[in-house]
């Protein structure tokens, strides 16, 4: 049976010397430095393609709740067109297609179209979930807020809305979560996130279980920290009366 050498992140990934303190000296990383750095970009990817996907999928999930059927076919239409396209194919659309298309793209980072092509992705899931929020309340609520002399765009913003996110926060947080494992299509483009680091790294080491093991638990911490931090923010906005966010 082959026993397991963890020490394996301690060393230099030029040389392959061992280091003392598992960190890299003198310009030279070692495996442990590339899992972290690797680990950032994950994160920033993730981030980053959240807020977009939050930005794009509130504002269709609006969109299709309104009165304007042009702006309801909009909504579809761009709910329609990004959730039934895979995922790593509109990264390559992005990457290989987009800036094809548009020359002035052509100098974008990769990282820049991955965060647009996993935020766009995942926008269109919002956008079904901010759509069934608003769709849950009592329709009096819209009719109220209006009748109070709010705009519809007021209505939504301070009347609607406000109760939709605490509805929807469940299926937020597995989106989320969810963002946290699809950037792993990053690697396709050549961003040095965590996939791609357990595919070069067990090729030059050839120790598959223990980086595997260790990009693994990178991603469960990732994820659990997103479920721990909805909760607590579920748990805060709650409204009273409200059983897990979504109840009456």
């Amino acid at each position: 049976m082959a026993t397991w050498d963890w020490q394996v992140f301690c060393k230099e990934t030029t040389s392959g010397e061992m280091s003392a303190t598992c960190f890299g000296k003198g310009g030279d990383i070692t495996y442990l430095d590339w899992l972290l750095s690797a680990w950032g970009w994950t994160l920033s990817v993730s981030v980053l393609a959240l807020l977009v996907a939050l930005f794009f999928g509130s504002l269709m999930g609006i969109l299709r709740t309104t009165p304007h059927r042009g702006l309801v076919l909009l909504g579809n239409a761009w709910t329609e067109l990004f959730r039934n396209i895979p995922l790593l194919v509109q990264i390559f659309l992005w990457y290989h297609v987009v800036p094809s298309l548009f020359p002035v793209l052509r100098g974008v980072p990769s990282f820049i179209l991955v965060v647009m092509g996993l935020g766009l992705f995942t926008s269109a899931r919002i956008s079904e979930q901010v759509r069934a929020g608003i769709q849950a309340l009592a329709g009096g609520q819209r009719m109220a807020g209006l009748a109070m002399g709010f705009t519809l765009p007021q209505t939504y913003r301070h009347v609607l809305l406000p109760m939709a996110y605490r509805i929807i926060i469940p299926p937020l947080t597995s989106e989320s979560m969810n963002i946290i494992k699809n950037s792993s299509v990053a690697f396709a483009v050549s961003i040095s996130e965590l996939t791609l680091f357990a595919l070069q790294a067990q090729e030059e080491t050839s120790r598959g279980v223990e980086v595997y093991l260790a990009v693994t638990g990178l991603y469960f911490i990732s994820a659990f920290a997103i479920n721990r931090v909805a909760l607590f923010i579920e748990n805060r906005v709650r409204v009273p009366g409200m059983i897990g966010g979504g109840g009456h």
